[in-house]
């Protein structure tokens, strides 16, 4: 932990950063209907570790990611190419058309599950990974 910092900002990020994730997975699912998706929601995490990154430092932040952030490119980027070979290897469509499947959950009721959400997901995956990997690769803290 840096001892330059000041203890204010430490404890507003450490109300601030879970707040910031809920709000980007709010972004992230609401995306489809309404303004947000992967990737500005992908910057609103990032934004989150960015945050948590100027209070504290690299290697507590590389904690709370708990992923290396070059992996969460590389899954992100089979994701988003998995979720336009579905219409390709099962329906014979042309790659990235949606396809969508109703779920039953109990006690949720019916769920309908598409490939432009498994799309966001890796697209906000990968937002997440260049930023975070920006931004620690900036830090000079680090040993």
């Amino acid at each position: 932990m840096r001892t330059d910092t000041s203890i204010i900002l430490q404890t507003a990020t450490r109300m601030l950063v879970p707040l910031l994730l809920l709000f980007s997975i709010f972004l992230l699912l609401r995306g489809h209907n309404e303004p947000g998706g992967g990737f500005i929601a992908g910057l609103v995490a990032s934004c989150a570790f960015g945050l948590h990154l100027f209070a504290f430092d690299a290697r507590s932040t590389r904690v709370l990611l708990k992923v290396e952030s070059q992996h969460l490119m590389g899954v992100g980027l089979c994701l988003a190419l998995l979720s336009g070979m579905v219409g390709v290897l099962f329906n014979g469509q042309p790659f990235l058309t949606s396809q969508w499947v109703q779920v039953y959950l109990p006690g949720v009721g019916e769920l309908s599950l598409s490939t432009p959400l498994l799309f966001d997901i890796g697209v906000y995956l990968v937002v997440i990974g260049v930023v975070s990997t920006i931004l620690l690769s900036l830090d000079k803290s680090e040993d």
